[in-house]
């Protein structure tokens, strides 16, 4: 990557150290919350990938961090600078001060072939495969203790469902309900299939603030011909609907489309920009570097959607008479006093 040798590092805490250090760009796979933390306790501004962390004591430990330095910190959920995304949040704004009848429900269907797939275009280069043996087999035992942390011990493709999909994927999704109604206050039904096969299909149905309803479709499937994802909105008097491209699609247009009515017939109107979210998430990142100005996901959405999955899992395992432990098992504990199900 043309980096001088004398400018490369090993280790997180030898980079951070630099007086050549501005702000730190957390691009790893699995939790960032250690990462996340060595680079506050610098004072830097910190960017991280999600999932922002696997376990919620991450999540808390990072707040904690904030409170008492001047760390600032930015989760990346590339939708939420989407222009479509933005102008969508803006009809509902406008849709609210009007009195407009609110969100009914929100569906979001995720098609998502193969990562190679939808990479080829790029000519990446390869990864490199020059990590010692010894240190990577930490690093996953680490991975498999925050797991625990989280949900407990669990079958492993349940683990995997839990860290990969959900925290690795879903939560892009999470963020844009956020962004239109809130955080889910409530996960009814999950479901997972087929079996014995990964990455599987996962269905995802719940509750929203303002007696809305939710439902998340995402697949798996290594032949589809390319990534596809929608988002539909229906109110009592229209839809918004937003069908995003490939991410890895740059400039590729979000379409916008917005159906209402209007002199006696049904309109649909579209609304495209060619402007790259990816590029917006970096100047939002770079604005609070350099003047504090808060990003669209942080610490609270992070963590928010670390709660989002857990209850997913605990729902899941409740259906399928898995024991769910850790933080998840304990927050169902409390919700459900008396072993109920329901959430």
């Amino acid at each position: 990557y043309a980096v001088p040798l004398k400018l490369r590092a090993t280790e997180a805490g030898s980079l951070l150290a630099s007086d050549r250090i501005d702000a730190a760009v957390i691009l790893t796979s699995g939790s960032h919350g250690a990462l996340a933390a060595e680079a506050l306790l610098t004072g830097l501004p910190v960017f991280v990938e999600k999932p922002l962390a696997f376990t919620l004591a991450e999540a808390d430990g990072l707040a904690a961090i904030v409170a008492r330095t001047t760390g600032r910190i930015q989760v990346g959920y590339m939708k939420l600078y989407d222009p479509a995304v933005i102008r969508a949040g803006r009809i509902l704004a406008e849709r609210a001060v009007a009195g407009r009848p609110p969100v009914r429900s929100i569906e979001v269907t995720v098609l998502h072939p193969t990562s190679e797939s939808q990479l080829a275009q790029s000519h990446l280069l390869p990864p490199p495969t020059d990590l010692p043996t010894d240190r990577l087999a930490e690093l996953r035992a680490a991975a498999d203790a925050l797991r625990a942390a989280a949900i407990g011990v669990v079958p492993t493709e349940l683990g995997r469902l839990y860290s990969e999909i959900l925290l690795g994927s879903v939560v892009h999704d999470l963020a844009l309900i956020r962004a239109f109604v809130g955080d889910p206050i409530a996960v009814d039904h999950v479901d997972v299939w087929p079996d014995g096969v990964w990455p599987p299909s996962v269905a995802i149905e719940g509750r929203l603030p303002g007696d809305a309803r939710f439902s998340i479709r995402w697949h798996f499937l290594p032949g589809y011909p390319e990534y596809r994802e929608s988002v539909r909105l229906h109110f009592e008097d229209g839809s918004i609907e937003l069908l995003f491209p490939a991410p890895y699609l740059l400039h590729a247009p979000t379409l916008l489309t917005v159906t209402g009515a209007g002199g006696g017939s049904a309109t649909d109107t579209h609304h495209r920009s060619h402007v790259e979210a990816f590029e917006e998430e970096l100047v939002a990142f770079h604005a609070l570097v350099t003047r504090g100005t808060p990003p669209a996901a942080g610490l609270a959405e992070g963590r928010a959607d670390i709660v989002t999955c857990q209850r997913i899992v605990a729902t899941f395992g409740a259906s399928r008479g898995i024991a769910i432990g850790g933080e998840a098992g304990a927050a169902r504990a409390v919700e459900t006093p008396g072993g109920a199900t329901g959430r």
